[in-house]
């Protein structure tokens, strides 16, 4: 079963694959046709109520299709200036000869007992609450009518108070949430031609789960990460830092030892330091940074944070006092060498490559047969993501669902790229996005950054430049 976010997400990413969201409209409303003349609707009489979304564009697709074999009817629920959808606008030109706006409660009456068949095309997964008017009335008198009722895509109400109880619901692609054979009578689901790559890889679909900055909000309230590195390397945190800012988070304080943050601190005004009386970090160092952490919505661990005993000590110590998503990068996933289960306790993104992968969990990566399954091994023994960095990127959780990345190119082995990505992904997690979303959407941003980068300066490129394009891939698909 899909959710209504999946069914956004699957649009867009049908679209960037090549397949226009008319077409995949025309495919439903074909679909919702040819189901109508199999349930007995050749020849007979054909009402069709349409809303004013796509939903209404798939009832009048079919309309188109059913004309031909059907003596057809349709009914908008609200006027065409009110219609929200483009697509529905331009399909209602094709079948306006047969429609008409909706009347009063005596003219539906006397629609629906004309009619052999309803179909509902009013409202589809988008739909919140409880119906109001006039959709309440109207579903009101098709269930009163106890005429056969075909739903496109799910019942007009689904899940409030009221809704419709159709003999047949045609869904489209998948099953959606909430569906069942009470509530929505026998279901058909048909393929209307969503690639599986819009499925299985990321895409700009993935745009959906950004969250956009309310107008009321005000600074931190749209994300502070916390970094947690430096020490034997300077560059790193400040990398993760300037990437996290790029992908749109309020805020980014960086804890490092006190030579280290002032470096760090050189790379960026914007950076907000927070100096650790320490020359490493070690134990001495967990509640100071656990402090810090409570003010933060996402921690970054392990940019340039080098190797040491005394660190390895202070990452599981300060791993137990954690309670906000955590993303584990660089050194840090070396550090936890066979100690991946420490982070079950908090929400978790690892960011391994397959070294850092087999080091952190005893085992190689298979190269081919089953790496997928190995990767999600991981995820169910940190009970988090990981997000597996290659050629092709792996992105799976704990309850097994995965994507794989394809963008990207070969001049991103350049150091500091992961550092990154790191940063992306933390930024999104801080900003609220679930762990599995952050990370999908984040390798989806940093490999589209570095391929438009690449497209000019090829293996010249270098990590600030990645960071400096995030903004362009923002742009185009937000």
């Amino acid at each position: 079963m899909i959710t209504p976010m999946d069914v956004k997400v699957l649009d867009r990413n049908a679209e960037y694959l090549g397949v226009p969201t008319e077409e995949l409209m025309e495919n439903a409303g074909d679909a919702l046709a040819e189901v109508v003349l199999d349930e007995g609707g050749r020849g007979k009489n054909i009402l069709i109520f349409c809303g004013p979304g796509n939903n209404g564009g798939d009832g009048f697709t079919a309309a188109y299709y059913l004309q031909h074999n059907a003596d057809v009817r349709v009914v908008l629920i609200k006027p065409l200036a009110r219609m929200k959808s483009n697509l529905a606008r331009r399909r209602y030109e094709s079948i306006e000869h047969l429609a008409k706006t909706l009347g009063g409660a005596d003219d539906i009456v006397e629609d629906i007992a004309w009619a052999d068949i309803v179909v509902d095309a009013i409202l589809g997964v988008g739909m919140r609450g409880d119906l109001r008017e006039p959709y309440s009335t109207v579903v009101h008198l098709i269930n009163s009518s106890e005429k056969r009722v075909v739903s496109a895509d799910v019942p007009t109400g689904m899940g409030s108070s009221e809704s419709i109880e159709p003999y047949i619901t045609v869904t489209f692609h998948d099953k959606k949430e909430g569906m069942t054979k009470k509530n929505c009578g026998k279901i058909v689901v048909a393929n209307i031609g969503i690639p599986k790559e819009a499925v299985s890889h990321t895409g700009p679909g993935l745009f959906a789960y950004y969250p956009i900055n309310p107008s009321t909000s005000h600074k931190g309230d749209n994300g502070h990460l916390l970094v947690v590195g430096g020490g034997p390397y300077t560059g790193a945190p400040a990398l993760a830092a300037m990437a996290a800012y790029r992908t749109g988070v309020d805020l980014v304080s960086v804890a490092a030892p006190k030579w280290a943050a002032s470096v760090i601190a050189g790379f960026s005004p914007s950076i907000i330091p927070r100096a650790l009386d320490c020359d490493i970090l070690d134990a001495s160092m967990v509640k100071e940074v656990a402090t810090l952490a409570r003010d933060s919505t996402a921690v970054l661990l392990g940019p340039g944070i080098g190797r040491s005993e005394e660190t390895q000590e202070f990452l599981l110590k300060l791993v137990q006092k954690l309670e906000v998503p955590v993303i584990v990068d660089a050194d840090a996933l070396s550090l936890l060498e066979g100690k991946a289960r420490a982070l079950r306790r908090v929400p978790s993104i690892i960011t391994p490559h397959s070294r850092e992968f087999s080091t952190l969990f005893e085992g190689a990566v298979p190269k081919k047969g089953k790496k997928d399954e190995r990767v999600l091994t991981g995820a169910k023994e940190t009970q988090g993501v990981v997000l597996l960095k290659g050629q092709v990127d792996i992105i799976t959780d704990h309850r097994g669902n995965m994507l794989k990345n394809r963008t990207g190119n070969s001049s991103m082995t350049v150091g500091g790229t992961g550092d990154v990505l790191a940063g992306i992904v933390a930024a999104l997690a801080a900003k609220g996005v679930v762990p599995f979303h952050a990370a999908s959407l984040g390798s989806f941003i940093s490999g589209y950054a570095g391929d438009h980068v690449f497209a000019e300066k090829s293996y010249g490129l270098t990590p600030m430049d990645i960071v400096e394009a995030i903004p362009f891939v923002l742009n185009k698909f937000m």
